[in-house]
This record gives structure tokens, C-alpha cells and sequence, in this order.
């Protein structure tokens, strides 16, 4: 049985989750761009501060401060399940993208101080980018149906061209 979550008001959470496909999946340039673009979408949603934002191969952490730290579960919902939904349609795969239930800590006094502010500049830079219009990125994974199954992902140029709306 899960542990109930502990949530605050006006705090920092240290957030850590990570992908269960059997591949790092965040050292593919287009799905970084697909997680800042969802990124911005929950940001539009529940208005929210972040640092320290670190994608490592599977891992995504970094730490957060809602506006309403109640709505930490419901952020965390809309980022993991718009992530899982738009990478399972690119790819043409069902079935789960993230492992297990998201990990959280209530941080004392704030972020790390080396922990860096996001550079939203930056993140909507990236999801305003065309991702690889002609290219194809070829991901393999042992976790599908049989092992060494390869799925080609392909972007035709007129989707990969789209930008998401300008900041409001």
C-alpha cells in the first residue's frame, strides 16, 4: 500500500521520476523537445516555479514550488500523462512511459543553492524548435513484446514544423 504524499503550502518539493521503457530515453533530442512543450502546456495550467531541472537518460528531477503546493499531484498528473500520451502516439506503442508513482520531499529553506532556476527562455526555445522534419530516430527497447523489437519514429515535416502558441 502507498504512503499518503505530504503536501504544503508556499514550499519546494524535490521531484524525481523516471521512464520505464528500457531505454534513456532523454538522450533523444526530440523528446526533450516534447518534454518542454508539455512542460510549458502544465505551466500554463498551474502556474508554478521551477530549478534545477535535469534530464539524465531515464531520470527526470527537479524542484518545484506550485503556486498552490496542493497542486503538486495534480501538476505531476498532467506533465507525466500528456508526456506518456503524445510519446506513444509519435511512436505508434501503447502501454505505460513512466515507472513507478513520482517521488517528492518537501525541501526546508528552498532549492539547493546550486540548483538553477529554468531557464524558461530556453525551454520555449526548444519547444518552438521543428524537431528533425525528415529525420527518423530509431528506438529499441527489450522491454516490448519481444526483445530487440525496433520501433521507427517518424515526424513528417508539416507536424514537426508546428510551433506551440507564443508565451501568454
Amino acid at each position: 500500500m502507498r504512503s499518503k504524499r505530504e503536501l504544503a503550502e508556499h514550499v519546494w518539493y524535490k521531484v524525481g521520476t523516471e521512464v520505464n521503457i528500457g531505454e534513456p530515453l532523454f538522450k533523444l533530442p526530440w523528446a526533450k523537445v516534447l518534454l518542454h512543450r508539455v512542460l510549458r502546456e502544465t505551466k500554463k495550467c498551474y502556474p508554478f516555479e521551477m530549478r534545477g531541472l535535469r534530464l539524465e537518460g531515464a531520470r527526470l528531477t527537479f524542484c518545484i514550488k506550485p503556486d498552490d503546493g496542493f497542486k503538486l499531484p495534480l501538476i505531476m498528473q498532467l506533465l507525466k500523462q500528456t508526456f506518456s500520451l503524445r510519446f506513444n502516439i509519435i511512436v505508434g506503442r501503447k502501454g505505460h512511459v513512466w515507472g513507478e508513482r513520482y517521488e517528492s520531499e518537501i525541501l526546508d529553506g528552498g532549492p539547493p543553492e546550486d540548483a538553477e532556476e529554468a531557464d524558461w527562455a530556453a525551454i520555449d526555445k526548444s519547444a518552438n524548435t521543428p524537431v528533425a522534419g525528415a529525420a527518423a530516430y530509431i528506438l529499441s527497447w527489450d522491454s516490448l513484446r519481444s526483445p530487440g523489437m525496433t520501433i521507427t519514429a517518424r515526424f513528417s515535416a508539416h507536424n514537426a514544423a508546428k510551433p506551440v502558441s507564443p508565451p501568454g
